[in-house]
């Protein structure tokens, strides 16, 4: 049974509800979406009793404000935005019980960019192939394909879950200002010099304002390529395409689904939420990792992520 539980009162800068995403549809041009820091968001659910894949709210950098239309079962990952009710410090990576009538209100994420709000039953807007998601490009997902509005109302289906429920601090990510990326070298590193390559695997880079859900642009020292452009093929979550200045691109969630930049390398699965909650000027550095490394850490991060709902106490 759906129930009206929640009214926007400021979305904040961007809100949208995700959920896992839409994987399956690359091949007809259109990128899976979902969750950006997928850590935080299934940590989320599991604090309130969901299923991995229920839909949430991601907001960026400024968290929204918004009155509780029922008692709702709620929990607040990732960034940390100063969350509170009523005017009232409120937890964060536990589940917690509002009150029909409260007021739920964030600030600026003054940790990592962006906070997930989870409810119990999860958020009920219509799937579109298969997926709450929201896609911005297409305005398809979540309410309307569009970001949360003030007046929007969000429904909720029926849920369980505990009040009090707490993840592990050990398992919280650390969100750092300067951070290291994981990198598998190709499909196209054959594209770049020997300096090329040395000064990105060395140099420092950092994220620039024209970074979105689309893909994070960095700024550092130039990255010399013998190719400039190749034939356009695929793009993987995580690659880095290399721009005509230079600059490398990290193409993340709402990506294009092909490009013509060389792609110097690719970032591995169990880095990306460091990218997902990096804001407008922290740094990162390009760490080289074998493809057999590569394979290891994904094998973990997938075994971390099936057991992350038996750490939730």
């Amino acid at each position: 049974m759906k129930t009206p539980f929640l009214k926007v009162i400021h979305p904040g800068a961007m809100t949208l509800v995700q959920d896992l995403g839409r994987p399956g549809y690359l091949k007809y041009g259109l990128p899976p979406s979902g969750c950006a820091d997928e850590i935080s968001f299934r940590a989320g659910n599991a604090l309130v009793g969901n299923q991995a894949g229920c839909a949430g709210l991601e907001m960026t950098v400024q968290g929204g404000k918004f009155q509780l239309l029922a008692d709702t079962l709620l929990a607040i990952t990732g960034a940390d935005m100063k969350p509170r009710i009523n005017g009232h410090p409120c937890p964060m990576w536990q589940s917690f019980l509002t009150r029909a009538g409260d007021i739920l209100e964030f600030s600026f994420a003054r940790s990592g960019c962006r906070s997930y709000l989870s409810v119990s039953g999860g958020i009920e807007v219509s799937l579109i192939m298969g997926s709450r998601a929201t896609y911005l490009t297409a305005r398809i997902g979540g309410l309307e394909g569009r970001p949360l509005q003030p007046g929007d109302i969000l429904c909720r289906e029926s849920g369980g879950g505990e009040e009090g429920k707490c993840f592990p601090p050990q398992f919280i990510p650390e969100f750092k200002e300067t951070q290291e990326l994981r990198v598998v070298l190709g499909p196209q590193d054959d594209h770049f010099t020997e300096s090329g390559l040395k000064t990105f695997l060395s140099e420092e880079y950092t994220v620039t304002p024209q970074s979105n859900r689309m893909g994070y642009r960095l700024q550092g020292p130039p990255i010399e390529t013998v190719k400039k452009g190749i034939i356009s093929d695929a793009i993987a979550l995580g690659a880095v395409q290399v721009s005509g200045e230079g600059q490398p691109i990290v193409l993340l969630w709402d990506r294009q689904t092909t490009g013509g930049y060389p792609k110097i390398g690719v970032v591995v699965k169990p880095d990306i939420w460091k990218l997902a909650q990096a804001k407008p000027g922290d740094k990162f550095r390009f760490r080289k990792v074998e493809l057999e490394e590569a394979r290891s850490l994904y094998r973990n991060y997938v075994h971390f992520l099936l057991i992350l709902e038996n750490l939730v106490k």
